[in-house]
């Protein structure tokens, strides 16, 4: 019956995962491209991104790879902007199974990402078939997405290419608009994010700040605002 249940739970993940494997397979085609581009071979691209998962984080190396001894420099930026799925980990323990723990919890950490969070986060009890299911595709089409952009990116229209662009925004409309449209707190907390996002974007002085600070301090202002402001209150204990 257990059994049952989990290979039932692993299904539903897979499905839930599909349109975020899609998505990601026209954005990690652009870091295929832009990794190529700048001198990795087809094969490390791959590599990068099948031990990585992570757009931003990993179009800010490969950026800095072309720079020799620029380590110092790649270790700020990439626990400046990653430092996010930290938190999001965090959050998703709130909710986990029992059975969902040690090595579990591990291979979790590892596919977390936004999309990923975004659609664990809606489960009112995650568990890790569930779980395993919604991560599989999207890593996948991930690495299969910047093998495809290393290969083929150098051949496609400029036109095309700057259409896949925004493929990485469209899914974070996809995945924020439903859940702003069941809370008033959620609209305030992403306009919070928009206003400061536009004062790194736009006010001098606050131009120069690297974006993935930007991005870091925009999510955690905007969360510690609305936490303190509207705190989720914990359900008593029956």
């Amino acid at each position: 019956m257990q059994r049952k249940l989990s290979v039932k739970e692993f299904k539903r993940g897979l499905l839930a995962g599909i349109p975020i494997a899609l998505g990601y397979l026209s954005v990690s085609f652009t870091f295929g491209i832009m990794a190529v581009s700048c001198g990795l071979s087809w094969w490390q691209a791959l590599v990068v991104s099948m031990t990585n998962v992570t757009s931003a984080g990993q179009l800010a190396g490969v950026q800095v790879m072309m720079l020799p001894g620029q380590y110092i420099p790649m270790l700020i930026s990439q626990c400046t902007i990653n430092v996010r799925y930290s938190f999001m980990s965090i959050s998703l323990t709130q909710k986990v199974d029992p059975s969902f723990h040690g090595a579990k919890r591990a291979i979790a950490g590892f596919t977390v990402t936004d999309e990923i969070f975004g659609v664990a986060s809606r489960e009112e009890k995650l568990n890790f078939a569930f779980f395993e299911g919604l991560s599989a595709l999207p890593y996948f089409g991930w690495a299969l997405g910047t093998l495809g952009g290393a290969l083929l990116g150098q051949v496609l229209p400029e036109q095309i290419m700057l259409a896949l662009n925004m493929g990485l925004y469209a899914m974070f409309i996809a995945i924020v608009v439903p859940e702003m449209k069941k809370s008033k707190a959620v609209v305030m907390v992403v306009g919070i994010a928009v206003a400061i996002s536009c004062i790194f974007k736009f006010v001098p002085g606050f131009k120069e700040v690297p974006a993935g600070i930007a991005i870091s301090v925009s999510a955690i202002v905007a969360s510690l605002v609305m936490a303190i402001c509207k705190p989720v209150e914990e359900a008593e204990n029956e």
